[in-house]
């Protein structure tokens, strides 16, 4: 296969993420007969998105935020993360209940880490922790352990369920997986998560993922806000279609439901596998572009890429 540098792969990685959001964003809460029915196949949506601007939601705006902290401490550090996420906090990008009452605490000096912990009893499993956690998994692609411990660190401030981080995790190995620049085993790749994994509900998922075939569906999996019902489906994505970032996010879309966020962790691996080429830069350029827009996340990508001392640039 071809070979990518770092940079290429981290660009490819944090834009595919943001890209796969705002193109999921306009379908979320839809369901995948609603979209087909409404708007046909979801990879004619994809290459001609039925809008006219591309914007990101809460997925994209965390994630700048785990990018920022990582390159101010070269490790996630609570008290940095948490700043990041209330400096970008901008409610109308479509934030949970549980999370946005977390961060408005944090932004006006409240204690959020009660709110944190009471909020949800057992703590939440949603897919908040996962849709961020990128990179993370670029980061430390070369210590699967250190991925493991970081990605546990930046769920922590929102997610405290088992599931809520799990989920986390293993999208950010199955990042650092696509950065190695080897062929893509499918049964391999589950193989490897599914040894990391601890929680009953993802052992189990990742155990039937390996066994499908190319013609069976992924749909059982879920779509849904829950981590247990979106992070094995966005890897299916992925692990399906890993030669086009299009049929990935494509993939993500038509499934319904939670379509922004299983597209933007879809978009994430596939965009580090695949590199910055191979996501459309003319969907990029319909991306938005403000103060923390697409040159925003482009620039925290390269960075990301050259920033000593825990990386190398290649």
């Amino acid at each position: 296969m071809a070979q990518f540098t770092l940079e290429d792969r981290c660009r490819g990685c944090l834009l595919g993420l943001a890209l796969g959001d705002a193109l999921g964003a306009p379908f979320e809460g839809i369901d995948a007969y609603g979209i087909y029915s409404a708007f046909g196949p979801t990879r004619k949506i994809v290459d001609h998105p039925p809008v006219d601007a591309l914007f990101y939601t809460d997925d994209t705006q965390m994630m700048i935020g785990v990018a920022e902290a990582l390159l101010a401490d070269g490790a996630i550090v609570e008290h940095t993360l948490v700043s990041r996420f209330a400096h970008h906090f901008d409610p109308d990008r479509g934030y949970g209940p549980a999370t946005r009452q977390v961060i408005e605490a944090a932004k006006c000096g409240g204690d959020w880490r009660h709110l944190s912990e009471t909020l949800l009893s057992g703590g939440s499993l949603g897919n908040g922790a996962a849709m961020r956690v990128a990179p993370v998994g670029l980061v430390f692609r070369n210590d699967l352990d250190r991925v493991w411990r970081e990605a546990e660190r930046s769920a922590w401030p929102t997610h405290r369920h088992p599931v809520g981080i799990e989920g986390a995790q293993l999208v950010a190995h199955a990042v650092a997986i696509a950065c190695r620049g080897e062929p893509f085993d499918r049964v391999g790749f589950f193989h490897e998560l599914h040894a990391r994994a601890k929680t009953p509900e993802f052992q189990y998922q990742l155990d039937i993922a390996a066994k499908l075939g190319d013609d069976d569906s992924i749909a059982p999996f879920g779509s849904t806000l829950r981590a247990d019902e979106s992070v094995v489906t966005a890897l299916a994505c992925f692990a399906f279609s890993p030669n086009s970032y299009q049929d990935t996010v494509a993939r993500a879309i038509g499934l319904g439901g939670d379509t922004d966020t299983v597209a933007a962790m879809a978009g994430a691996i596939s965009g580090a596998f695949l590199g910055i080429d191979a996501v459309p830069a003319y969907l990029l350029r319909m991306l938005e572009d403000g103060a923390v827009g697409r040159s925003h996340i482009d620039d925290l990508a390269s960075r990301l890429a050259w920033h000593w001392p825990f990386s190398s640039g290649t």
